[in-house]
């Protein structure tokens, strides 16, 4: 987190509808806040897939950590390992966001990248990539992974 958010305790999340930047206070993240633009709700614990516009507003301004799934709809391991990435966005809403770039319609993200295989997880915070892996894995090892990257 930068230091402003830090010192407000609050913290800066994309809208997963209208992608506008939103100041969460730290301690209100677990009540459902909602957009005051567009009204969404903001803290969905849902996947919102990305394009180049929407990636500059979730992954490099905003300062929820962020776990991009770099997938495909013909990848078999992309499909078996997306309902361990729903649950524990899910569970971690208030914590982190799950993003997805389907690299078939983003092939400049997954250049920009360096994504050779998929699925392939990247964790960002605040445009830092923190961690990554390829491969499908299952909840507990990405939990466990989660809790060391972001620790």
């Amino acid at each position: 987190m930068n230091a402003q958010s830090r010192s407000a305790g609050a913290v800066l999340v994309a809208c997963p509808q209208c992608h506008s930047l939103v100041r969460v206070p730290e301690a209100r993240a677990g009540e459902h806040p909602k957009c005051p633009r567009c009204k969404a709700q903001i803290l969905t614990g849902e996947a919102v897939a990305l394009d180049g516009a929407s990636f500059a507003a979730h992954v490099e301004r905003a300062t929820l950590p962020v776990l991009v799934d770099f997938w495909a709809p013909w990848c078999g391991p992309c499909r078996m390992v997306a309902p361990v990435l729903e649950r524990t966005a899910a569970l971690r809403a208030a914590e982190l966001r799950l993003a997805k770039v389907n690299t078939d319609e983003q092939p400049q993200l997954a250049e920009r990248f360096g994504i050779r295989s998929i699925p392939t997880l990247i964790l960002f915070r605040e445009g830092r990539e923190l961690a990554r892996q390829s491969g499908a894995v299952d909840a507990a090892s990405l939990s466990r992974w989660l809790d060391r990257s972001l620790a």
